[in-house]
């Protein structure tokens, strides 16, 4: 997929852009993309951009394909002032069989993103890429996110929307009908939100 040409990344510059869609929809690939373009292309320096990793690691749970990190695309992105967890990220369902799991991961998962986000408010940049936001929102407050998105000069992110992983989870309906109504709510913060499809 070409998504520089798709998505046409030179139009996207000074603006806050949000892609969203199902699992395996390209919606990191083109994040880690859009850093290589700001990078090679438009040849800005890398401690103007901080990219906030709250992905988890690549990887196939009950026959779906989930998470990946920007720079297993674009190695490169890691002269960027790239912020990735600590810890592991889980995949809060996948991983989980019940509803105290499920919530116990996503408290990992939230202390993990969250220490994240403080480290990025001590030294802000005007460019900021954010991979997998949804992960964030599961707990955390969007006003903490919006701050940033508004702040920014530029912002590219992008958040799982859809319903692959919940159809594998049953015992985290309202887990993921929250999930979808906070990524819905956050759409008026952006200059454009782009769904992704498998056929992008």
């Amino acid at each position: 997929m070409n998504c520089a040409k798709k998505l046409e990344f030179d139009s996207l510059m000074g603006k806050k852009i949000l892609l969203y869609g199902e699992t395996n929809t390209y919606k990191t690939y083109c994040t880690a993309c859009f850093a290589k373009f700001l990078l090679e292309e438009k040849e800005i320096e890398p401690n103007l951009i901080s990219i906030l990793e709250f992905a988890p690691n690549l990887q196939y749970i009950k026959q779906l394909k989930i998470g990946g990190k920007i720079k297993d695309y674009y190695e490169k992105s890691l002269s960027c002032n790239y912020l990735d967890t600590e810890e592991e990220i889980i995949p809060p369902r996948l991983n989980a069989n019940n509803r105290k799991e499920l919530y116990h991961n996503a408290c990992h998962n939230f202390k993990q993103t969250r220490f994240i986000l403080q480290n990025f408010n001590n030294n802000p940049t005007p460019i900021v890429l954010i991979n997998d936001i949804s992960i964030y929102l599961h707990l955390g407050d969007r006003n903490n996110l919006i701050k940033i998105i508004n702040e920014s000069q530029t912002f590219f992110g992008n958040a799982y929307f859809g319903k692959n992983i919940n159809q594998r989870a049953h015992f985290a309906t309202i887990f993921s009908l929250k999930e979808y109504m906070k990524i819905k709510h956050l759409h008026k913060n952006f200059d454009k939100s782009i769904l992704m499809k498998e056929s992008n």
